[in-house]
């Protein structure tokens, strides 16, 4: 095992909340009011149409165990998983799937250890980017790409695209979701309509006139709790996103490109001409996450730019405990003129499961099992994901989230949250190198090169 990794495993247990902090909150229970817990999924503007699920792989007759690890602690969540695993052992009189449930810290602590020992799980918890890429790196996970590609890719032509993507590496897939959400904007329908805004902005220069018509209303126009750092990282990553798209982010993931390159400097420029208006509630830079929510939740600012959780942790932060109900919208950031982005690329994440190295056949059929629309539509009518599988969107029925879903699924591209996507080191830098812009103590130019450096010492290949 490479000193680097060895090095990243010890970290995980200092370090584990940068690797949730952006991410929804995990479907084991109600979102927390501060940081959520990382998960959640789907773009085309109609549902994707369903697919037939791909054939299951006979079995081979011989005894196999199949080891499973997951964080699903809450019991309707447990029950589910428990029964999907049951029929399949039903089906399959061979296998015996093995689960082990797990609390959050709990599965981070003891998956450290089996990892430091190289006798990973079978399956596991996974939330894909920089953690899951270090394991690869490792040889301590299977590549799965085989199995998504065969039959002319039935199984990989099931998911959406973007979130499939989350859980590869070099090309090569070692893992797949089964649960995605997306950062965008959250607004008070009421608030718009008041500042004489018809309809959502789709670019960033209408977006800076909207938030010029809700200051001229006096109305705050973005909630933001900057003093948690995350959520304002999620502004720049996005610009980022727009005005780079896939190809300069992964350049300078691997290094044949690097983070002072101009997309990540413009977004710096252009997260400066928003912070110029002044938009968001006084003391912002102190604020938390859950001071963000409380704004939102109790109509006291137009806009959130938060992850799918943000209704339920509005409801729960508001005085009420509704929230805004039916007032509450949702939009897609902008797109930015001239970027080379696509307007359908996301920034968001959720939850997945990773394949060890030594997991046998049966595990990865089992996956495939998982993954199937109808389950995929049974976990979504629980409320306990948003899917990633066509036909599995059938389950939602909170309009929110269906638009949100369909937002999610026209991704070609989906990027994950930074914190996640990168090392846990340079996720730290990345938040205090972006409230540095908020607060202005870093130049965009400045914070570019802080990033640029910690790549310099954490991505090397």
């Amino acid at each position: 095992m490479s000193r680097k990794l060895y090095t990243l495993l010890s970290l995980v247990l200092i370090v584990s909340f940068a690797l949730t902090a952006c991410g929804a909150p995990a479907p084991t229970q109600a979102p927390a009011a501060k940081a959520p817990a990382a998960t959640q999924a789907p773009a085309a503007t109609e549902a994707p149409a369903a697919t037939e699920a791909p054939a299951a792989t006979e079995a081979s007759g011989e005894k196999v165990t199949i080891n499973w690890w997951h964080i699903s602690t809450a019991d309707n969540f447990k029950a589910e998983w428990q029964k999907e695993a049951d029929d399949y052992m039903a089906a399959h009189p061979n296998v015996d799937i093995q689960i082990t449930v797990l609390e959050n810290e709990a599965f981070k602590t003891k998956l450290t250890t089996v990892m430091q020992s190289g006798e990973p799980p079978d399956l596991f918890q996974s939330w894909g980017g920089g953690v899951m890429n270090e394991y690869a790196n490792a040889g301590l996970l299977r590549d799965i790409t085989p199995e998504l590609d065969a039959d002319g890719g039935a199984w990989r032509n099931t998911f959406a695209s973007g979130a499939l993507g989350v859980y590869s590496y070099k090309d090569k897939n070692y893992g797949v979701p089964w649960d995605m959400g997306m950062i965008g904007f959250w607004y008070n329908k009421e608030l718009f309509a008041k500042a004489g805004i018809d309809a959502p902005p789709t670019t960033w220069t209408e977006f800076l006139d909207d938030v010029k018509k809700l200051k001229a209303a006096g109305i705050t126009p973005i909630a933001l709790g900057e003093g948690d750092k995350w959520p304002g990282m999620h502004m720049w990553a996005y610009l980022v996103t727009r005005l780079g798209g896939k190809d300069n982010f992964q350049g300078a993931l691997l290094r044949t490109g690097s983070f002072t390159d101009p997309p990540f400097i413009e977004a710096g420029k252009k997260l400066q001409d928003l912070i110029a208006l002044q938009p968001f509630q006084d003391g912002f830079l102190g604020a938390t996450y859950g001071d963000e929510a409380t704004a939102m939740g109790n109509g006291k600012a137009a806009m959130e730019l938060m992850g799918q959780w943000a209704p339920s942790v509005e409801k729960d932060n508001s005085e009420n405990k509704q929230g805004i109900g039916d007032k509450l919208g949702f939009f897609a950031f902008p797109m930015v003129e001239g970027g080379k982005g696509d307007i359908n690329d996301a920034v968001g994440g959720g939850n997945g499961i990773a394949v060890g190295k030594n997991a046998p056949d049966e595990a990865v059929d089992f996956l495939k099992f998982l993954t199937s629309s109808d389950h995929q539509a049974t976990l979504a009518k629980m409320g306990l994901a948003i899917p990633v599988v066509k036909g599995g969107e059938a389950g939602l029925t909170d309009p929110l989230m269906i638009q949100l879903q369909k937002t999610f699924a026209a991704a070609q591209y989906f990027q994950l949250y930074y914190d996640q996507a990168l090392p846990p080191a340079m996720g730290s830098v990345i938040n205090d190198s972006t409230q540095g812009i908020f607060a202005g103590t870093l130049t965009p130019e400045q914070a570019a090169q802080a990033i640029e450096d910690s790549a310099a010492q954490e991505l090397q290949q």
